[in-house]
Formats: C-alpha cells, sequence, structure tokens
C-alpha cells in the first residue's frame, strides 16, 4: 500500500518508465549474482579490493551505536558489546568485517527516536558519548574526524576515521545552542528530521499533514549548520523540505542513506527534480543498501509495516517501541522477496545519469535495518557491491569518486563555506 500524498507513479513520469527497462535489462546482463563474497579469482572483485585499497570508502550511515544501546544482554555496554571479534547476536558491525570490506572512513549515526515522547536532548547526547566511547575503545583502529583532512591523514595512518552524524533534527529541540553543542562534540551532519515532523521541517514518514517543507526557524537551523560547517542531510525529509534546503543552503547538502524515487516509489526515497537539483549545490545523494530502498517488490512489503510501526509506537517508552519494532520486522522480513546487488547498482546507474557521477556516494544504513540484498548482509560486503560497478564498465575514477571522493569533496566545500562565513563575521543567532 502506497501513501497517494507521495504518490509518484512511473506511468507518469517522462521518461523513467522506459529507462528503469533499459537499466533493468542491462543489469540483467552484467550483474553480480548475489552470493557470498567469492575467492580472489575473480577478476572484477580483485578489481574492486585494489580500489578500496586505494582509494576512501565512505560509509555516509552506519547504526552500530544504536545496536549497542538496544543489546538486551547489557544495553549501552561498550566493553561488554566487543567488536574485536564477530559482533554478537547477528550485529553487522565489527572490526574484522569493516577491514575485509575495505571501509576507510565512516559516518557513526548518533540516532534519537522521534516516535519518543520525549527526553531528546538527554538521548543524543547519551548516543555522542557511547559513539566516543567506541572509537576511543579501539584506538588502533578507529580515530574521532573533525575535518576531511582528518579523513585522509586516518587513512594514510592504516586507520577508520570516523564522524558523528545526528540523525532527527528533534534533538536539538528547537535550540541552536544545543546545535553548536552537537557540532563540538563531533557531530558533522545532522538529518533535519527522522520519521516525524519537527516544527520547523517537514519529514517523509510523518502520517499528519506538514507545514509544506522549511519554516523561517528552519533557515536560521541551515543558517547556523553552514556557519558551523556541518552537512545539512537531507534522508528521512519531505520533498518540499529537500527542495527548501537545497535553496538555501550556501553549502552542500547530503543524503546519508536514500536512493532513486524513480526506481523505488517510497517515501524515503528522492524525487528526480531533487535529484537535479544536486550539482548546483555540490551535494551528493548516498545510496542505501536497504533492500526496501532498493526494490520496489521488498518496498511494498516493509513500508505498510514501516507506517503500522510508527502508529504503534508513538509515545511509547523506549523498552516498548523495541519490541513492537522486533515483532514487526520479524513479520516483515519471513515476507522478503529475494532482492540482489544489482538493484542497488541500478540506483548508482540512474542517479548518474540524472545528476553526474560527482553527486553520487555509499550510505549503506547497517545496524540500522534487517533486510538486505542477498550476499550484502553486513559491512564486509562493500567490495561486492564495487565489483557490480566494475562489472558494469564504471572507470576506476568514478568509482573512487561513489567511494568516498564526492562526500569528501562536499565536507571540504562545507568547511570553506563555514570558513568564509566565519571570517566575514557572520554572528551565531
Amino acid at each position: 500500500m502506497r501513501d497517494p500524498a507521495y504518490h509518484r507513479g512511473m506511468a507518469t513520469h517522462p521518461f523513467s518508465s522506459t529507462l528503469r527497462r533499459i537499466v533493468l535489462a542491462c543489469a540483467g546482463v552484467v550483474s553480480l549474482a548475489a552470493a557470498p563474497l567469492q575467492a580472489a579469482t575473480d577478476p572484477a572483485l580483485e578489481h574492486a579490493q585494489a580500489l578500496l585499497a586505494k582509494g576512501i570508502l565512505f560509509d555516509g550511515h552506519n547504526d552500530l551505536p544504536w545496536a549497542i544501546r538496544g543489546w538486551k544482554d547489557a544495553p549501552g555496554d561498550v566493553d561488554a558489546y566487543d567488536i574485536r571479534t564477530r559482533a554478537p547476536e547477528g550485529g553487522q558491525t565489527d572490526i574484522p568485517r569493516l577491514r575485509a570490506g575495505g571501509v576507510g572512513a565512516m559516518f557513526w549515526s548518533v540516532y534519537t527516536p522521534g516516535e519518543a515522547a520525549g527526553g531528546f536532548a538527554k538521548t543524543q547526547l547519551e548516543q555522542i558519548d557511547l559513539a566516543r566511547r567506541v572509537i576511543a575503545k579501539y584506538p588502533d583502529t578507529f580515530t574521532l574526524a573533525s575535518t576531511a583532512a582528518d579523513i585522509r591523514a586516518a587513512k594514510a595512518a592504516g586507520k577508520i576515521g570516523g564522524m558523528l552524524g545526528a540523525e532527527g533534527g528533534h534533538a536539538i529541540e528547537d535550540s541552536l545552542a544545543l546545535l553548536r553543542m552537537y557540532y563540538a562534540l563531533g557531530v558533522r551532519y545532522m538529518t533535519l528530521t527522522h520519521n516525524n515532523h519537527t516544527s520547523w521541517a517537514d519529514s517523509a514518514m510523518a502520517s499528519e499533514p506538514g507545514q509544506g517543507g522549511l519554516n523561517e526557524f528552519g533557515e536560521q537551523v541551515i543558517a547556523e549548520m553552514n556557519r558551523l560547517g556541518m552537512l545539512v542531510d537531507l534522508s528521512h525529509a519531505h520533498p518540499d523540505t529537500m527542495r527548501d534546503a537545497i535553496g538555501f543552503s550556501q553549502a552542500p547538502v547530503i543524503f546519508s542513506h536514500s536512493n532513486a524515487r524513480a526506481l523505488t516509489e517510497i517515501p524515503r526515497n528522492v524525487p528526480d527534480d531533487v535529484i537535479r537539483m544536486l550539482p548546483a549545490n555540490g551535494g551528493v545523494l548516498m545510496v542505501s543498501f536497504v533492500a526496501p530502498f532498493a526494490s520496489q517488490a521488498a518496498a511494498d512489503v516493509a513500508f505498510p509495516a514501516m507506517k503500522e510501526y510508527l502508529v504503534r509506537a508513538q509515545g511509547r517508552p523506549e523498552a516498548e517501541r523495541k519490541a513492537i519494532y522486533e515483532e514487526i520486522a520479524a513479520e516483515t522480513k519471513a515476507k522478503m522477496p529475494k532482492v540482489t546487488v544489482a538493484a542497488v547498482a541500478d540506483h548508482l546507474d540512474y542517479i548518474k545519469m540524472l545528476a553526474g557521477v560527482d553527486y553520487i556516494g555509499i550510505g549503506s544504513d547497517y545496524d540500522g535495518n534487517s533486510n538486505w540484498p542477498e550476499g550484502m548482509e553486513d559491512v564486509s560486503t562493500f567490495p561486492l557491491l564495487i565489483a557490480e560497478l566494475v562489472r558494469r564498465g564504471w572507470s576506476d575514477e568514478d568509482i573512487l569518486k561513489v567511494m568516498g571522493g564526492n562526500v569528501l569533496r562536499a565536507l571540504e566545500q562545507a568547511e570553506q563555506v563555514a570558513k568564509k562565513l566565519q571570517g566575514a563575521g557572520a554572528p551565531a543567532p
């Protein structure tokens, strides 16, 4: 079931139905079968691993901090949830698999659920603290990065550079002072909304009507993010919010984990007209691996279930929300159709065609979901996608941009904008 308020039917799109047939037909010829990573006798996989060693794979969204917070054996216990070996209970992120996946940098999502009854700042600070403790616990592997230069230095040192990404603008509780404090603690992007509207920005997933995008205070939030050098993240935002934010922001925006709506018609994905706005802004759409974002068949199963969760979980205590989520997730997973890595690559192909290769990235959403393309269930599997792009004829230069070059460029531009605004004496609101 689809929400008519967000309907973007393929039949009404001027060319996407034809393009989609072409893209998917080509994918059928060149796609890498969804399977465990093959031995290094596969030339495409060997090539992918060489590119991962050469460049920086910068994953835009990883929810390990939330997985640790919700671990039933010892909630929030960083020491007990040891990632030096395989993560417990089906966890998707640990150091051996990050190394196997060639991950060079990542945004650690510090998520705060908007369906909670309140206490947003408390949860946000707890999640920032948790993520920073994970990074500090493994200094031989991780380093907390503040700038794009720090990410590059971490790669040179053989470490994984990490920045924090706040997921849910409700966590600032309408306070620019809180926004500034989050930045001081390492947050380098903020998702303007999650699944609920804020008082200043509309969400894509909220069931109630919004205010029509971004209001005046929302513009103040973006202005302060630009002044600080914090990236504006538009994943989860309503298309009207996306358009307003891209039009207003002086720095590149990102989508930390979203896909193309023309291929998978769901509220969480990005319409064509918004994708076409990215070149002028310099923004980057970081494609997620989540099966219902990448595949329409999977979305048709998952999104009615997500709407059910949002209704049932609204205002409930954290333990009750977790139980509701696990119940619905188990039922959904049992019905999930097969999705392959080709579906993810189709979105990269499509966005490349629409906006250009300079405006694409990767934002997996590992540990934030349970439904993945076959063979792509954890952080070790990034080479599978890179090999798929090799098979599709993508150049090394273009693949390196998508792996991480584009988001590093966006970060550097945001830093330059911040330096300019601060040098011009732009006051904090």
